[in-house]
């Protein structure tokens, strides 16, 4: 395994597939786990203390609300931690954002977005650092990459002949 997909509850799995989708396009071999910070504190520690010798090399860390569950996380490991603030009622995510950005000096976690790209970027962020040691997997993120340049000029090109008509 090379990423874990830590979510804090089932729920948040509908708006996390298209971070499943971008780590099996590229090829990251990936677990998931429905773990909380505030629910099952000992069984995430031992889920991450454990993870570096299941070959665990970043974690992403998808959590609504008070949304502690990436730093928790990140208290327990030196491997890379990416944080998914889910864009749950009643603030819409800005309280998940908020939470997973304010993090003290020493405890780092990355962000990304909350809601739209958000999952898809975190999937994205992962392949960038593994890809770092990765020859394999650099040239299929840069595949991915060329494949959605393509996809724009190809809207461009249809856009241009709609309104030439």
């Amino acid at each position: 395994m090379r990423v874990a997909l830590l979510m804090g509850s089932d729920s948040d799995l509908p708006r996390l597939e298209a971070c499943l989708d971008r780590l099996r396009e590229l090829e990251i071999p990936f677990e998931a786990r429905v773990l909380s910070a505030h629910r099952t504190p000992a069984a995430l520690v031992e889920f991450v203390t454990g993870a570096p010798e299941r070959g665990v090399r970043v974690f992403l860390c998808a959590a609504g609300g008070a949304a502690h569950l990436a730093g928790v996380v990140a208290a327990h490991t030196d491997l890379p931690v990416i944080g998914i603030p889910m864009d749950n009622p009643p603030m819409g995510g800005l309280d998940a954002l908020l939470a997973t950005v304010q993090m003290p000096a020493g405890v780092p976690v990355a962000s990304v977005a909350v809601g739209g790209g958000g999952p898809a970027n975190a999937a994205l962020f992962a392949a960038r650092i593994l890809a770092v040691s990765d020859e394999s997997l650099a040239r299929r993120l840069a595949d991915f990459r060329r494949r959605q340049g393509e996809k724009v000029l190809e809207k461009d090109s249809r856009l241009r002949a709609k309104l030439e008509q």
